[in-house]
């Protein structure tokens, strides 16, 4: 199984999760992260650390999210991988516990 970023974490974007990964299964987009399901090796390090609570293991995703295990394996295979804590938007606070976020996702800059 793999871990799987949802929903809260568009438009914050803490990148906490990242320092933590052994397996440097991230990937960064405009405004989300993402989780390779191939690089994933379930240590279960990320969920904790992600100030955000935007990680689940794959089986324990909420029910309105199951369409993000398909778009972290989709957008893992073409966005670059992370290996570096960076800052977080400069709004990142205010947009933490917004709800239905998925219409705020940047596929490209």
């Amino acid at each position: 199984m793999a871990f799987v970023v949802t929903d809260n974490c568009i438009r914050c974007k803490y990148t906490d999760c990242v320092a933590v990964c052994p397996a440097e299964a991230f990937y960064e987009g405009p405004n989300f992260l993402v989780i390779s399901p191939d690089d994933c090796i379930d240590c279960d390090l990320c969920p904790v650390e992600c100030p955000a609570g935007a990680i689940y293991q794959e089986e324990a995703v909420p029910e309105d999210q199951k369409e993000f295990i398909q778009l972290n394996a989709e957008l893992a295979k073409v966005w670059p991988r992370i290996t570096d804590m960076k800052a977080p938007p400069d709004d990142a606070q205010t947009w933490d516990g917004v709800e239905n976020k998925l219409k705020y996702l940047k596929l490209e800059e």
